[in-house]
């Protein structure tokens, strides 16, 4: 019985790093797709979506199912209770790369990013694309010292989000409206995926550990 348990355990393991991979393929193209005005790209990510929020879901179901059927005790439990959490925030980091796809989509032929800000969105989009495959990496490897490296990660991603508002709010930007939104959804975007990666690190850490940190 309890070799049957360590096997849903490790079912959850590896269904959790294939979602993050899954995200971490929808950032990049998002990413790509925003700085290159990829039309065919960004609905490639659009679509994609519907299969990270159906892996997901199933391994939703399958923790509650362990939860149900067995009597997890310390690392068990916080596992299978991380892995709820986790799950989530993967979704809602597939939703966002979503949003950065949507928006590259919804502006071309023309591009969403204003002209200035070109440099800290390539910056920005490379942070997302590092924090994911580091997320993939901790989730496989459970390395510890990946989760500082994704919070010094989301520290640069956060600098950089506040440089956009000064940005928006300076005078270049001041006649261009359409811009000056697209800017700052897209900011937040990025900002937002940053967060949810330091929450998965934040669970990993107290699945570890024992302490959140």
């Amino acid at each position: 019985m309890r070799e049957v348990f360590q096997q849903s355990l490790h079912e959850v393991q590896e269904r959790l790093v294939r979602i993050a991979e899954l995200v971490e393929t929808s950032i990049e193209n998002a990413t790509s797709a925003f700085g290159n005005s990829d039309v065919a790209v960004a609905e490639q990510v659009i679509d994609d979506v519907a299969e990270i929020e159906s892996m997901a879901a199933e391994l939703d179901q399958l923790t509650i199912d362990i939860l149900a059927r067995q009597q997890p005790v310390a690392s068990d439990l916080r596992l299978i209770v991380g892995a709820l959490r986790m799950s989530t925030s993967l979704e809602r980091m597939g939703d966002l790369a979503q949003h950065i796809a949507q928006l590259a989509r919804y502006r071309y032929p023309e591009s969403a990013i204003p002209k200035g800000l070109k440099k800290i969105f390539v910056r920005m989009g490379a942070l997302d694309v590092e924090m994911a495959s580091k997320i993939v990496e901790l989730l496989r490897q459970q390395d510890p010292r990946l989760i500082d490296e994704v919070r010094d990660l989301d520290d640069d991603l956060d600098e950089l989000h506040a440089k956009v508002f000064e940005k928006v709010l300076s005078d270049k930007l001041a006649s261009n409206a359409a811009g000056a939104v697209d800017a700052t959804l897209a900011s937040r975007y990025h900002e937002r995926f940053g967060d949810h990666a330091v929450s998965i690190a934040k669970q990993m850490q107290f699945f570890l550990s024992g302490s959140r940190g």
